[in-house]
């Protein structure tokens, strides 16, 4: 199967194979080609250029794009899609006045949907989890993170990264696996915090490595979830399974966890919320990707991660949604990419680059996707006809996507 897209108004984040993330001034530049083509055979990136040297007359299929811009699908590195029934309720308690951690101590946030998830089949939790995927590649996603999280006992992770599994094999998205045993200590464990860390260590990893279910390993470093030292116990009992830290941290406190992210190698630290210079110092020169969430910001109105000072320190930062039931009821990176340009300051070209190749690198398949690349995998967002790029993010209500194509079919 070959196809051609011709007659690209503008072609965005066009890369050489070497680049696999981009940081601080160099997130400002984003490589374009005008009145441009693609080439796509079966599921890769063949060949792109200047319509005036556009050389494929036989192609399976035809794409004109008059008009139109095409650049990489969104990679989304920070997801929690798959989970059972919704918490609207906490939506409307949140409305009438209770914090995050009010209705947590409640009951509700994490632990509600523990609840609900654990009375779910495993057939259920993959049916009510794929009409989410569809829709987020209907929206230009390309790529995939997926956590557990919401079972906290070793039945119900594992059903949670089964259908994760399952979802993989089963749509053309990219789904990368992340085990989040540590998200919240369930009830049962309230009051022997050691018991459920040697749950997580001595039961839950060797069956889910056994298995070969996850690709990374996550906790929630937060005061009130998982101190520095239960982390630190986690990660360093995750080596063993050569599990990669993706490390939820900075949400509502700094104390340390970037630091100890970055001291175990971590692929990304999430959330940055709350962020100081120590934090900022200790990303300085390591691979760890910050990524911001700024759908979560939107949604219970916390601070904004500074994505700014982290840009203009010369770090690289990526986007993510956090797509959740309690904090980000939204797959949108559309949003997303707005809502950076518009709360966070970020330029269109800053935000672009932090939700497509940045995105792609907290994921660790940079080498794969997140650009415009000849050997890269097919993974592009056709538009309907706008004015230019800056246009996207502008019009954040809008829905401007005409065609979704990922490994070389179109959604």
């Amino acid at each position: 199967m070959t196809i051609l897209i011709k007659n690209i108004k503008e072609l965005l984040q066009i890369r050489e194979p070497n680049i696999l993330k981009v940081s601080g001034e160099a997130m400002k530049t984003l490589p374009t080609l005008k009145n441009a083509y693609v080439f796509i055979e079966h599921d890769i990136i063949v060949d792109f250029g200047s319509m005036e040297n556009c050389k494929y007359n036989n192609t399976d299929e035809v794409i004109d794009a008059q008009g139109k811009i095409v650049l990489p699908t969104w990679c989304d590195s920070h997801t929690h899609i798959v989970y059972a029934g919704n918490r609207e309720q906490e939506f409307v308690d949140r409305i009438n006045g209770l914090s995050y951690e009010e209705i947590a101590n409640r009951g509700g946030g994490i632990l509600n949907s523990v609840k609900i998830l654990e009375n779910t089949s495993e057939e259920d939790l993959y049916q009510q989890s794929i009409v989410r995927v569809k829709n987020v590649m209907q929206l230009g996603t390309g790529a995939l993170e997926i956590k557990s999280g919401y079972g906290l006992s070793t039945e119900a992770e594992l059903k949670m990264l089964r259908v994760i599994q399952r979802i993989k094999k089963e749509f053309p998205i990219k789904v990368k696996a992340t085990f989040l045993g540590a998200h919240a200590f369930p009830l049962k464990f309230k009051n022997n915090k050691k018991g459920y860390l040697d749950l997580i260590i001595n039961e839950m990893l060797p069956k889910i490595a056994k298995e070969n279910l996850a690709n990374y390993i996550d906790v929630f470093c937060e005061k009130g979830y998982f101190s520095l030292e239960e982390t630190e116990q986690i990660l360093k009992a995750a080596k063993q399974y050569h599990l990669t830290p993706k490390i939820h941290v900075n949400q509502f406190n700094t104390f340390g966890g970037v630091a100890l992210a970055v001291k175990h190698n971590a692929l990304s630290v999430d959330h940055l919320e709350e962020l100081n210079q120590d934090d900022i110092n200790a990303l300085k020169g390591s691979n760890t990707m910050p990524v911001a969430l700024p759908s979560c910001s939107y949604f219970l109105s916390i601070p904004y991660t500074p994505g700014r000072q982290i840009i203009d320190a010369g770090l690289p930062l990526a986007l993510a949604t956090d797509y959740n039931p309690g904090s980000t009821p939204s797959g949108n990176m559309n949003f997303v990419v707005s809502t950076a340009c518009i709360k966070m300051k970020l330029t269109p070209e800053e935000a672009i680059n932090a939700a497509t190749i940045n995105g792609a690198y907290a994921m660790g398949i940079s080498n794969q996707y997140g650009s415009i690349t000849k050997g890269k995998k097919a993974n592009l967002i056709i538009t309907k006809k706008v004015p230019s790029y800056n246009y996207l993010p502008y019009a954040f209500g809008d829905n401007s996507i005409d065609k979704v194509i990922i490994n070389g079919e179109t959604i």
